[in-house]
């Protein structure tokens, strides 16, 4: 079955503001209903699709569209004032209405309204239809839960009737539940959609898996599962090919060591018989220069054989993937923390319901707890309360521990300070060499540790985040996590969970990843009920 080509590239290569290259020649066509991109944090996925988007130019090669293309960034907008509006992309036709209703006539609005006339009451029924009824086109973006900021955007992605939707780490802050309506809704979309995840489960209901590597654009038939399989036997045989290609260069080399000798020694003895036979100074000089060009030619042919052979040898290497290492040093903490890490009594959540009931709980040493719930219950806010960034609005909240914090927004961060300044300000007695080994086995390497954070890509960002809050001279007996697994590889993620398993103190996890929350070991889970919470031994 063919499909429509909606986007094509064209030797597309794109250099960074320094300079360097993020990657090269690509040529691709996205022809495919249902299509994905993978690829590890940093490699340049986001920028590619905002390439494919027309939000940024190619530094040589030309991408060619179809259609209309709308990209949704994994990034909330951030923007102090922002509202639904903003996120759903329709604030100025939203405002051209309200004038107009005013009493404010303009060409230039009615041109901007269209036959959008009833633009607000299709948005106000899709938020109700979506269970999102509690908000309105002015509701301030930062009064949102992370998962309903994304799911007012992708209200706005299905609203647009895009050709191709780009939707950058959608799953990203989504519950279970809309995890699978959005997994449906795709399903239903008459177009074209491209997805960039690390959602295993999202990726195996797509028709084509595209990766994006140092080798370049690879492109693989069918979900997760065929993409799995189909790189695992691809490796395995470019790694055969460079197993042969080394055992092939090891046998010519001694091959031709072998002649190299031989050839020697012929030289050798025709030198002592002319010797010996006293023959003319003239004809021994004829000999030897005849031995000589023979030497000559043959040590040039060897040089040929060795150059090809070594050719073949690096060829077959291009075609091995180098294993993606991520290590993430232990967090540390007191061996002598008290018994008691954090208590709330009769608390009363911000944002909490009239009806509902006072917060009771004590997290004591070695406790691992999950939070549990749908979008928008409040884990977030708990989480905010415990580390002290928001206040209760009444009862007592006390933390008998050092504390650290990394929030779904990485408001740890100065986006204008690079990760090893901030990292090195965090622990000013250790030397700036452990602090770059520390960030390089987090995958940060030489060039991005001196970017400032706002020109890292998500990954990159969030593994500095972490690096900000686990790598502090100051021990963590408490350790607060939103959501963080979202927007790392699957390398970086089980890395994390390796970490967390061997961290001694309290852990508290609002996650969505039920694969995460179980290999981190958790201990009880605490779980959003109709009016207040429930905590449980897992």
């Amino acid at each position: 079955m063919t499909h429509a080509t909606y986007v094509t590239l064209e030797g597309v290569s794109l250099h960074l503001p320094d300079g360097r290259p993020l990657f090269s020649q690509l040529d691709l066509q996205l022809d495919q209903p249902r299509m994905a991109l993978v690829g590890r944090n940093g490699v340049g996925k986001s920028l590619l699709a905002r390439l494919i988007a027309g939000a940024i130019l190619p530094t040589t090669g030309r991408c060619l569209r179809a259609g209309s293309v709308y990209y949704l960034s994994q990034y909330m907008t951030e923007e102090p004032g922002c509202t639904v509006a903003d996120l759903l992309r329709v604030k100025p036709v939203v405002q051209a209405l309200e004038r107009m209703e005013q009493g404010h006539y303009s060409p230039l609005d009615l041109d901007l309204i269209g036959d959008q006339w009833m633009l607000r009451e299709h948005l106000l029924n899709a938020l109700a239809n979506a269970r999102l009824s509690h908000l309105t086109l002015n509701t301030p973006v930062a009064s949102l839960s992370g998962g309903e900021a994304m799911r007012v955007a992708l209200l706005g992605a299905f609203a647009s009737k895009a050709d191709l939707l780009i939707l950058d780490e959608p799953t990203n802050h989504l519950d279970a539940c809309h995890r699978q309506l959005l997994s449906e809704q795709l399903d239903k979309w008459p177009t074209a959609v491209l997805v960039i995840s690390h959602d295993r489960v999202l990726l195996e209901s797509m028709q084509c898996i595209i990766e994006l590597s140092s080798q370049g654009l690879i492109r693989y038939s069918g979900g997760y599962s065929s993409y799995a399989q189909a790189k695992d036997l691809q490796q395995k045989r470019a790694q055969q090919r460079l197993e042969r290609a080394k055992v092939d260069q090891k046998r010519e080399a001694q091959a031709l060591r072998a002649q190299r000798e031989n050839l020697e020694r012929k030289q050798a003895r025709g030198q002592k018989q002319a010797s010996d036979s006293n023959q003319a100074n003239i004809l021994l000089g004829r000999q030897k220069q005849r031995s000589q060009l023979t030497h000559g030619k043959v040590l040039k042919q060897q040089d040929a054989t060795h150059q090809t052979l070594a050719t073949e040898v690096k060829t077959a290497a291009l075609g091995v993937e180098e294993p993606h290492s991520i290590f993430i040093q232990p967090a540390k903490t007191r061996s002598n923390a008290p018994v008691r890490s954090a208590e709330l009594i009769e608390a009363r959540l911000p944002f909490a319901a009239a009806d509902e009931d006072p917060l009771n709980l004590m997290l004591t040493r070695g406790q691992r707890i999950a939070v549990s719930g749908p979008n928008g219950c409040g884990k977030s806010t708990l989480l905010k309360v415990l580390a002290g960034h928001l206040p209760l609005i009444s009862g007592v909240c006390t933390r008998f521990v050092h504390t650290a914090y990394l929030d779904q927004t990485l408001s740890c961060l100065s986006p204008r300070r690079s990760s090893l300044e901030q990292l090195q300000s965090l622990n000013p007695a250790i030397h700036q060499g452990e602090l770059r080994t520390w960030l390089a086995q987090l995958g940060l390497g030489a060039h991005q540790i001196h970017l400032p954070c706002a020109q890292l890509s998500g990954g990159e960002r969030l593994k500095a985040a972490m690096a900000c809050v686990f790598y502090r001279a100051q021990p963590v007996s408490l350790l607060l996590l939103d959501e963080p697994t979202n927007h790392l590889d699957l390398a970086s993620i089980q890395a994390l969970e390796v970490m967390l398993k061997h961290y001694t103190g309290t852990l508290v996890i609002a996650s969505h990843d039920h694969h995460f929350i179980r290999a981190s070991e958790v201990t009880h889970t605490l779980k959003r009920i109709a009016n207040g919470w429930q905590i449980a031994q897992s």
